[in-house]
C-alpha cells in the first residue's frame, strides 16, 4: 500500500523531533570532565575490559580461538592437557603462549561463552595505552611469569600513584594470588595423574565358608 505524502513529512518530522530532544537533552546538561587518572573511573558492573585469563584452568582446547570472529586470540602448547578433577587444574602439555591482540579485538566476549572451563572473562582494566604497535598484543603467558591474571595500565609503572590505585591495585593482585603456584606450574609440562588401580572384588561369602575339595570328607565322630 502506497504510502501518503503527508504521512511521509509526519514520520520525517517526528524522527527529527526525537532526535533533537535527545541532542537538547545533553545541550544543558553540566559538562563533567573527569581527572583520570587522578580521579578513579567510574565503571559498569557488565562492563568489558582487557581479559583475566585462569592459565592452570585452561585446557587448550581452543574453542576461543575458533569463537573470535576477528582471529585475534593466539594459544600454542606442547601437549595435550586434561583437567584435573581432585585439584581443579589442568595438567598435562605446558603453555606457552596465550596472547591476544588488542589492535584488533572487539570486546564481543564470544570468546568468554565458547570456554568451557570458565577460565577466561572480561575484566575492569579499560587503558592498555602502550608506546608500540607491537604492545598490543598482550603476552598472557609472560604475565602468569609474573604472578598476574590480565595486563596492567602503564601509568601503573610511575612513581607516584592516585590513592584510589592502591584498592585497585589490591583486587588484581587479589585475583591471581591463590593460585600463584599453580600458574607458574602450568608454564611446564606435568604428568596427569593416572587413576587408582581398581581393587579385586571380595569372594562371595559362600565361598570363603565352604570347606576346600583337599581337605577331604569330614570323620565321622568316634564311637
Amino acid at each position: 500500500m502506497p504510502v501518503s505524502p503527508l504521512r511521509n513529512i509526519y514520520e520525517s518530522l517526528k524522527t527529527i523531533l526525537i532526535g533533537m530532544r535527545v541532542t537538547l537533552k545533553y545541550n544543558f546538561a553540566r559538562t563533567v570532565t573527569v581527572q583520570y587518572p587522578d580521579a578513579p573511573p567510574t565503571l559498569q558492573p557488565r562492563f568489558r575490559g582487557f581479559h583475566w585469563y585462569l592459565i592452570e584452568k585452561c585446557t587448550a582446547c581452543k574453542a576461543c580461538v575458533r569463537a573470535c570472529p576477528v582471529d585475534c586470540i593466539y594459544i600454542e602448547n606442547t601437549g595435550p592437557r586434561k583437567m584435573d578433577k581432585e585439584t581443579g587444574t589442568a595438567r598435562g602439555g605446558a603453555m606457552t603462549r596465550w596472547a591476544v591482540d588488542y589492535s584488533k579485538c572487539m570486546f564481543c566476549a564470544l570468546c568468554v561463552d565458547a570456554c568451557a572451563m570458565e577460565c577466561l572473562g572480561m575484566g575492569d582494566v579499560h587503558d592498555n595505552s602502550v608506546y608500540n604497535r607491537e604492545d598490543t598484543v598482550v603476552e598472557f603467558t609472560e604475565l602468569a611469569k609474573q604472578g598476574l591474571r590480565t595486563p596492567q595500565p602503564i601509568w601503573m609503572q610511575k612513581a607516584t600513584l592516585p590513592p584510589w590505585v592502591a584498592a585497585r591495585k589490591e583486587a588484581w593482585d587479589a585475583l591471581a594470588r591463590p593460585a600463584r603456584d599453580e600458574m607458574r606450574k602450568s608454564l611446564s609440562e606435568q604428568p596427569v595423574a593416572k587413576p587408582a588401580p581398581a581393587a579385586a572384588p571380595a569372594k562371595p561369602a559362600s565361598e570363603a565358608s565352604s570347606p576346600r575339595a583337599a581337605d577331604g570328607p569330614a570323620e565321622p565322630p568316634a564311637g
